[in-house]
């Protein structure tokens, strides 16, 4: 009985989440005809007084056939982010910097929990006060993390280089039941003020950064009602008259109840992400929505998945790894290659991909179904490639390491290679490769078998002797 049952629900669990993907891609048929890619970079900046966000057009079609969004919030220094919410889950890899961010699920427990004696003048002399809230998490350079769709957050650099956070927001996903349009809802603040708009005209600008918070629409005796203040405090609430913009400025720095993180917690947690914990696995059902692991970092060479010390890495984030990917049903990688590398020729079967040049500068090319080369061109640090779902794609780095993040629009994102050691041809018997492209056994032979590597191809013999050809004439 417990086995069926068992059996049952996995296969529930199978239907639906087809059921999601068919939803997802069924919304798209008929709207997209992308018969020509180009990388994209920022139209719209947003700046704030502690710091500003660049925006990729939403309304370029690249974006809307595969339904999402990109942003890139610089933060400087005891900068803060102001708490919001979003349509639509969001996972943010962080570039550069380090700090603390915090997430708001309602129901969940306030965990974080401290008893403070106030200086004379604050409340008066000898009095106390105690703050309780939710879990705070600490992130660093490399770690991608994880927001459901409606869930409040917030987040704060409390290095002393300016952090970068690159934030993909994925409208198509089922979560979001509005149209594919990304909204970002503030409650607290006025994005509205301090806004200087670049690129393209008025119309482009981001619609989640066009007004104020969410309480400024509700009336100041309502408001005053609801939380039990003064009409004062509640005007104040609505940040009407506030001019800082969505980050703000944290003179003293931001006094929050959260756990000192050692060297050695930071090295316990870089083991469990890794799976060396040394206790038992875990499955992802223990986690609960206020309970489950929303980081992990993916710039660790120690946790590549696809590794070639002549060639590069390739290191992926998904559902097993971080279980909270299931719910949201994203994923995540991270590429660099060396040198005169290739990735292998390759699709992904099941979801779209956003590519997000971090370091260098590749050639890239992408061909679609009939065939023919969507993309054909060199992509640099801070471009966006879009890479709708079966298309073939391949990467080369020539003269200098490249470097990206990858984000998928699928839990686990499925890759089938066309070249190496997996890939689809060496899965097809000599005689099928020798008809199939006019070719004698031998030659298919060595198309077969002469790359032994699976993803992350070093220069080839060959190449190698037409580099020294070219070095010589």
């Amino acid at each position: 009985m417990g086995s069926s049952l068992l059996c049952f629900s996995l296969s529930l669990l199978l239907v639906l989440h087809g059921t999601f993907a068919q939803q997802r891609f069924q919304q798209q048929q008929g709207q997209c005809q992308l018969n020509r890619l180009s990388p994209q970079e920022p139209n719209v900046r947003i700046q704030a007084e502690a710091g500003l966000t660049d925006v990729w057009d939403p309304n370029n079609q690249q974006f809307q056939c595969t339904g999402i969004s990109l942003i890139r919030h610089v933060i400087q220094p005891r900068g803060m982010l102001l708490p919001s919410y979003l349509n639509a889950p969001l996972l943010a890899y962080v570039e550069q910097g380090r700090g603390f961010f915090g997430i708001m699920n309602s129901g969940c427990p306030e965990t974080f929990q401290s008893s403070q004696q106030f200086q004379q003048g604050e409340r008066g002399a000898g009095s106390r006060f105690q703050d309780h809230h939710q879990k705070i998490g600490q992130f660093r350079q490399g770690d991608i993390i994880a927001f459901p769709a409606g869930a409040a957050h917030w987040a704060y650099n409390e290095g002393n280089e300016e952090l970068v956070l690159v934030g993909f927001e994925d409208s198509g996903n089922s979560a979001n039941q509005l149209d594919q349009t990304s909204r970002r809802f503030f409650i607290a603040g006025n994005p509205q003020q301090g806004e200087r708009q670049q690129g393209q005209q008025e119309g482009a600008r981001r619609e989640q950064f066009q007004s104020g918070n969410v309480f400024s629409g509700f009336e100041q005796e309502l408001l005053a009602e609801a939380f039990g203040v003064d009409r004062e405090t509640a005007r104040k609430l609505q940040g009407q008259e506030d001019q800082r913009g969505h980050i703000v400025n944290i003179d003293q720095g931001l006094r929050v109840v959260r756990p000192p993180l050692s060297q050695e917690q930071e090295e316990r947690e870089e083991r469990q992400e890794q799976g060396q914990c040394g206790g038992p696995s875990m499955n992802g059902i223990e986690e609960t929505i206020c309970s489950a692991r929303l980081r992990q970092n993916i710039d660790n060479p120690a946790r590549a998945d696809v590794y070639n010390p002549q060639a590069g890495r390739f290191t992926t984030v998904n559902s097993f790894t971080l279980p909270i990917l299931g719910f949201l049903r994203l994923s995540a990688a991270r590429g660099v290659l060396y040198r005169n590398s290739i990735m292998a020729p390759h699709w992904v079967t099941n979801a779209h991909s956003i590519i997000y040049i971090t370091k260098g500068e590749a050639r890239m090319q992408v061909v679609d179904h009939r065939g023919q080369a969507v993309l054909d061109d060199r992509v640099r640090q801070g471009q966006v490639v879009v890479v709708p779902q079966n298309y073939a794609v391949v990467k080369h780095a020539e003269n200098e390491v490249f470097e990206w993040v990858e984000f998928n629009t699928n839990d686990n994102a499925m890759l089938n290679t066309l070249a190496g050691r997996t890939s689809a041809i060496r899965g097809l018997p000599l005689d099928v490769i020798a008809n199939s492209y006019q070719i004698s056994r031998e030659e298919a032979r060595r198309l077969k078998f002469n790359r032994e590597e699976t993803l992350i191809f070093g220069a080839s013999g060959r190449s190698r002797s037409s580099e020294r050809g070219i070095a010589a004439a």
